[in-house]
């Protein structure tokens, strides 16, 4: 079965981290996602820019219409997400604590109900 882990963010969190620290742990993270993808069950992570980067796209009048987004009502966002495919839930749960940041910040575990072909 497949899951998401996502992890959220905001940019007071990212801004007090001292930048000293940023190696290490990007080097744990690294070791994380080279175990799973080991195992088979970590079919990819994925980091996300910034949500002043984020855009969002309506179709208005058959057209493209591109504004600044999110919609965002508070300071957290989509930081990074994870696809896994593992036997159960609980395998999931246990790839999610072992997730370098869990002890400081929750992992959300979202199973994934439906998947299309991505060579449709």
């Amino acid at each position: 079965m497949k899951y998401m882990l996502l992890i959220y963010g905001n940019q007071e969190k990212w801004g007090s981290i001292p930048a000293e620290t940023w190696p290490e742990a990007i080097a744990k993270q690294d070791a994380f996602n080279k175990k799973y993808q080991g195992t088979g069950e970590l079919l990819g992570a994925y980091g996300l820019a910034d949500a002043a980067a984020a855009r969002l796209v309506r179709r208005t009048d058959g057209t493209p219409a591109v504004t600044d987004g999110p919609y965002l009502e508070t300071k957290e966002y989509l930081a990074s997400f994870y696809l896994l495919d593992c036997e159960n839930e609980q395998r999931a749960f246990e790839i999610a604590a072992d997730m370098p940041w869990a002890d400081v910040e929750p992992v959300e575990v979202w199973p994934v109900l439906h998947e299309a072909a991505a060579d449709l």
